[in-house]
């Protein structure tokens, strides 16, 4: 289904990104604790990178390279051989990495990655198709002015012209009891297609989530009206964030994603103390994807 920009008074048109954005992490961030948002927005505090964030990023930009192939080479071979050239990608991008991981560790993940691309091939081939694009950057302002920012794994489009937006998981798919897990994941997804919605004019025909540890596919279908409801829930979210930017009331929420926060010794849940404010950014972390 397409929207074009007379039946859409609404539909907007692609902007620079020059000012403060609102991207999918940074949206569940806040949702899940408004501190956690301030924390890594504003006072952009260091956080570890742990040896699953490493693999994903290894396997996001192995899986990108591949695509970037012809379709007769993306043979499982070649995505393997892929995996060194992605693991010297992402350390280029942050050097501190290579320090951080010992050589057996580093062997350990490559052969950990290699297991979830060699995992991929029986969800999809590869071969039999060509995205329209990988790790595709989009951005939209919406009317109310709320920026949305991101950056999208894969986006296919069928001759016919539906659209369908990828998203690589290189973990399990939550079970019924991670139902908030799954409710993140599937959060994320919405944002792309509202994203692309108001970009393009098209509503995503489906949405696919791929879980590559267990070999599980996740795919939803949007309709219209949820995603013009979501794109409300998307500006309130925004304005709830500019307004605790002003006032620096960022408050913390407690539950049981606390358990994996990196910044427990300065949230006053746990008895600690946040350092002092500084103030909205002009230019603050949110607006990274």
């Amino acid at each position: 289904m397409a929207e074009s920009a007379t039946q859409n008074p609404e539909r907007v048109v692609l902007r620079a990104a020059s000012r403060p954005a609102l991207s999918p992490s940074r949206a569940a961030d806040f949702k899940q604790c408004p501190l956690l948002y301030r924390f890594r927005a504003i006072d952009r505090l260091p956080e570890p990178t742990s040896t699953a964030q490493l693999r994903g990023s290894v396997v996001h930009a192995a899986l990108e390279q591949l695509y970037s192939l012809p379709a007769d080479e993306r043979d499982r071979d070649t995505a393997l051989g892929l995996l060194t050239p992605a693991w010297e990608q992402v350390v280029a991008e942050d050097p501190g990495l290579a320090e951080q991981i010992a050589a057996d560790q580093r062997d350990q993940l490559l052969a950990e990655a290699a297991k979830l691309l060699s995992g991929y091939y029986r969800l999809e081939d590869p071969t039999r198709f060509d995205p329209q694009s990988c790790e595709q950057r989009v951005e939209v302002e919406l009317t109310d002015g709320t920026l949305l920012r991101g950056f999208v794994d894969r986006i296919d489009v069928a001759a016919t012209g539906e659209v369908r937006v990828v998203d690589y998981k290189t973990g399990k798919a939550p079970p019924a009891a991670r139902e908030q897990a799954e409710f993140k994941a599937m959060f994320q997804m919405k944002f792309y297609a509202v994203a692309l919605l108001r970009s393009r004019g098209v509503l995503p025909a489906r949405l696919r989530l791929i879980y590559l540890a267990d070999g599980q596919l996740l795919d939803y279908s949007p309709e219209l009206d949820e995603l013009r409801r979501f794109e409300k829930t998307l500006s309130a979210i925004w304005r709830a964030i500019q307004t605790a930017g002003v006032t620096g009331d960022f408050r913390p929420r407690r539950s049981r994603l606390c358990d994996w926060c990196a910044h427990q010794a300065l949230c006053p849940e746990f008895g600690g103390t946040p350092p002092p404010y500084p103030g909205w950014p002009e230019h603050p972390a949110g607006s990274a994807a």
